[in-house]
């Protein structure tokens, strides 16, 4: 729908010098270059270039632009169930997608007519385990982990499956749909192969198949530590696509590390930085400031994309052009609505629904002044089902 936006390498060569413009043609033009995603070193000429990966590449971010797309969610289950209490505990509400993803548990909650409680980890294990702690405690419906590792909270979740409280993940392994070990009922999410793919397809088709990458992951989150290494993997199928670095910062330390780190990396990299991966949006608006101080364009190079959440702020850094260019984000709004769902089919003892929402792509061209991805049809949906 938006295929066009797929050109920008012109815009990546304008902002080179003229014989670092003079190779990214030559590349273009005889193939790409294989480069190493282990750290910088010299690339040796790849005879075949990258033209299929290229090609591929071209066409899944035209199909993940689209919007508007008819619902495909479930259209049956059971109707609502009444006087349930819910539970959130949120890894820290300072993660967008986890706030975002609560927001949306909250709204679906009073329209269904139940009673919901967020509580806050914070962001680092002890008071995630806390706040986990606290919900079992509070003997309620059900609980969501709300973007952490269960097993980080091992003793807690085997409390809750003892009382036969029906626990729901967030983004809390690595994969949709119910879980055995942790026992969960389903886990809401994105698959994180289609989010990985498409985040290090957008810039395999925005640079022409060369570019030069810096990759920024949480590795203390498995499901961000995974997404980040199936990005790398995907990266790496374009041979004029090199990893330069990959930045392991824990979300929650992410303003305090940020501005140094991304001042580090332009002095280390320099002009061959032209791209940056992060497995959250967040990264960006903490290295805004930096990039800024540096000198370095709001419109880019680097060109930035955020392989997950899609948050208000990232939205706005796309429509306004500063220091940030593409997102894929999360249905967070949808996603919550779909855990209310799935609990409503716990409660009447029916199996969790298997939906998982399509990946999309918000970038310049397909914004249009939204500031969240919230694709049509799932409140109406989820509403007939429940007879609400």
């Amino acid at each position: 729908m938006h295929g066009n936006r797929k050109a920008a390498a012109p815009g990546v060569l304008k902002a080179r010098s003229a014989a670092t413009a003079l190779l990214a043609a030559a590349a273009l033009l005889t193939g790409c270059e294989r480069g190493s995603s282990d750290g910088p070193g010299d690339s040796t000429p790849a005879p075949n270039g990258c033209p299929a990966a290229y090609a591929r590449a071209r066409t899944a971010v035209g199909q993940a632009e689209q919007t508007g797309l008819a619902w495909t969610g479930p259209t049956t289950g059971p109707a609502a169930t009444s006087g349930k209490t819910i539970v959130y505990v949120a890894q820290t509400m300072t993660n967008p997608g986890v706030a975002g993803a609560a927001e949306g548990v909250r709204e679906a909650a009073r329209v269904i007519g139940w009673n919901v409680r967020v509580i806050d980890g914070g962001g680092t294990p002890a008071g995630i385990q806390a706040a986990m702690s606290e919900a079992v405690a509070l003997r309620p419906s059900g609980i969501v982990i709300g973007g952490f590792d269960p097993n980080s909270t091992s003793r807690q979740v085997a409390r809750a499956n003892s009382a036969r409280i029906p626990l729901i993940g967030w983004h809390a392994v690595a994969s949709p749909g119910p879980s055995e070990r942790p026992r969960l009922f389903t886990n809401v999410t994105t698959r994180v192969e289609d989010v990985a793919a498409i985040s290090a397809q957008w810039i395999i088709s925005h640079s022409g198949g060369r570019a030069g990458v810096v990759l920024i992951t949480d590795a203390s989150i498995p499901f961000a530590r995974d997404k980040s290494e199936l990005i790398r993997k995907e990266l790496a199928t374009c041979s004029g696509v090199r990893l330069l670095a990959q930045e392991n910062i824990p979300i929650p330390d992410a303003s305090s590390r940020i501005p140094r780190e991304i001042a580090s990396l332009l002095a280390r990299f320099q002009d061959r930085w032209t791209h940056s991966v992060a497995i959250n949006d967040l990264y960006f608006a903490d290295a805004a400031p930096a990039f800024r101080a540096a000198g370095t364009p709001g419109s880019g190079p680097p060109f930035n994309i955020g392989a997950g959440d899609g948050s208000p702020a990232a939205f706005q850094r796309i429509d306004s052009g500063q220091y940030q260019a593409a997102t894929v984000p999360e249905p967070l709004s949808l996603q919550g609505w779909q855990i209310v769902d799935e609990f409503n089919r716990a409660f009447s003892d029916r199996p969790a629904s298997g939906y998982v929402a399509p990946v999309h792509l918000t970038t310049a061209d397909n914004v249009n002044g939204a500031t969240t991805w919230d694709p049509p049809g799932y409140r109406e949906g989820y509403r007939k089902i429940w007879g609400k």
